[in-house]
């Protein structure tokens, strides 16, 4: 792939296994306020969408959502912060296409991110990061992605997206940006990857 200057990757699923950390953070929740575990359709919602989302999706009223919205509030992070894997290949990665290439993440994610990359001393590897919290509408919406070519001054055929979800295609596609489905063989797109690893070849660095 010719011409490619920026690569932006999602968080969740791409950069870090994060299954098992938000398996157990969603499901906190819910047994505070004395409901069940996830079923596995409410965990692939919460899984790509943001917090806010997640909560309006698994509480029903707008007292609840707000009461469950700060008790979330209180919580500590850092608790679900051992229970993330960065994928292996991530830094190698990072290490050989920078910096001829310029890197960025578009996430669903929201005031936890920051946190992630410093605890894993991933913040000098990305140029960019834009969250939930940075765009009026998240993904699927391409509202981070259109972000992340206005800030590099770049056409969308010149990024690279890389993402695991429906909402990542869709928000790709909306941005008519390439995109790259990591582990997911059911997403519509020209490039499937096995490994971050396999993204060299694409790259043809």
């Amino acid at each position: 792939m010719k011409g490619i200057k920026v690569v932006a990757f999602d968080c969740d699923g791409v950069l870090f296994d994060t299954e098992e950390a938000n398996w157990a953070y969603y499901n906190h929740i819910l047994k505070h306020f004395e409901r069940p575990t996830m079923t596995p359709e409410q965990f692939a919602y919460v899984h790509q969408h943001t917090l806010n989302e997640s909560i309006a999706y698994l509480f029903e009223d707008e007292e609840t959502i707000a009461a469950a919205y700060d008790y979330r509030r209180t919580m500590d992070y850092n608790a679900y912060l051992k229970l993330l894997k960065v994928e292996p290949d991530l830094v190698p990665l990072l290490k050989r296409i920078r910096p001829k290439l310029k890197t960025a993440i578009a996430t669903n994610r929201s005031d936890t991110m920051n946190r992630l990359l410093a605890e894993f001393a991933l913040a000098e590897y990305f140029d960019l990061v834009v969250t939930s919290f940075d765009i009026r509408r998240p993904k699927p919406y391409p509202d981070s992605l259109f972000k992340i070519l206005d800030y590099f001054g770049i056409e969308a055929n010149q990024a690279l997206y890389v993402g695991d979800s429906q909402v990542d295609a869709e928000a790709a596609r909306a941005a008519q940006i390439p995109f790259v489905a990591f582990r997911n063989e059911m997403l519509p797109t020209q490039y499937h990857i096995g490994s971050l690893k396999a993204l060299e070849e694409i790259l043809e660095v």
